[in-house]
């Protein structure tokens, strides 16, 4: 029995790790975090938990939960969980940490970005980039992932194969992103409250988005140029889902069934990627861990189409993908059903 802890339980990622996690019979969660105080019963905080987990939110140490679990999801904030993840590797348990404190690998660059020092640089750099499609060979044996967000998996995934065939130039890419209210978590903030974002759509972080350097750190990394996008993310009234809406500058003129073909020789063999053709939508890929691609030409602008669930294949789903592979279950464990 593999046992696991979540650190910051009462998120919408954490309960969709449960969910998750819950339907592998070979894994046991043995802690879950919070700082509320009073100890909360999970289905307290998540009533669809209710007589599946029977287990309490504490307020624990590092040191406390590495005792407990051999694997352990750190679902903190950004700056919170850099705090935490030196104590739980040094007691022994495994981390798949869901911050964005260990996904670039300079410690100038996260500041800049992020607005703090960091206190355990020297692991940037050297950390595994979990996202399975790309790097399923170095997540079995790493100690520490750093998961990567919603919207840089959006569109990774979905230039990646551009990039690394050498169809597209690596810069002058436009990612126009829309993404659901839980993106923005769920503590209460005005932009996010009913009436504020309910039959509006709005643009944020315009120019500044702080997965800006994330998405381009990755793709340069794949395709061993200096990769540039111009980012621009939007909240779009509804739960959850992102569409990515891209347009890539070709280098060669090349046809719709080449590009396609392309994606599908690059995504063989892995099992959530989908390449498909029609138009995504962000319902045929709600509460599964799957991203549908396509591509359009509009003249000979070509437009590439990507969509995932935010908290699944943004979040919770890849998380769980980066858990089995180093866990030794089979990646689609707990994913598919």
């Amino acid at each position: 029995m593999v046992k696991v802890a979540i650190l910051g339980a009462t998120g919408y990622t954490a309960l969709e790790l449960l969910k998750i996690l819950l339907r592998n019979p070979d894994v046991e969660v043995t802690a879950l975090t919070t700082r509320q105080e009073g100890s909360p019963h999970l289905s307290d905080i998540h009533p669809s938990m209710h007589s599946r987990l029977d287990l309490v939110c504490e307020d624990l140490s590092a040191s406390e939960v590495a005792s407990r679990a051999d694997f352990t999801f750190c679902a903190l904030p950004h700056v919170a969980s850099m705090e935490a993840v030196p104590d739980l590797l040094t007691g022994g348990t495994r981390v798949i940490d869901l911050s964005a404190d260990y996904r670039l690998n300079n410690a100038d660059v996260y500041e800049q970005w992020y607005g703090h020092v960091h206190s355990d640089p020297g692991r940037l750099g050297s950390t595994v980039y979990g996202l399975p499609e790309l790097w399923a060979d170095r997540i079995p044996e790493a100690d520490l992932i750093a998961n990567p967000g919603c919207y840089t998996s959006t569109s990774i995934l979905a230039l990646a194969p551009l990039l690394a065939n050498g169809l597209i130039e690596p810069t002058g890419t436009i990612i126009d992103a829309k993404s659901g209210v839980s993106g923005a978590g769920r503590k209460p903030r005005l932009g996010t409250l009913y009436p504020e974002c309910n039959e509006s759509i709005s643009a944020y972080s315009v120019g500044n988005h702080r997965h800006t350097p994330e998405i381009e750190q990755v793709l340069s990394e794949v395709s061993g140029q200096n990769v540039k996008v111009t980012f621009t993310p939007h909240l779009i009234p509804m739960d959850r889902g992102i569409l990515a809406t891209i347009y890539p500058k070709l280098k060669q003129s090349v046809s719709e069934a080449e590009i396609m073909q392309a994606y599908r020789d690059y995504y063989a063999g892995k099992p959530f990627i989908r390449v498909i053709d029609h138009l995504p939508a962000t319902k045929d890929t709600a509460n599964t861990n799957f991203c549908d691609i396509t591509v359009r030409f509009a003249g000979d602008q070509l437009i590439v189409l990507a969509c995932l669930d935010n908290l699944i294949k943004g979040a919770a789903g890849v998380a769980v993908q980066n858990f089995n592979l180093m866990a030794g279950f089979a990646e689609t464990t707990g994913l598919l059903s």
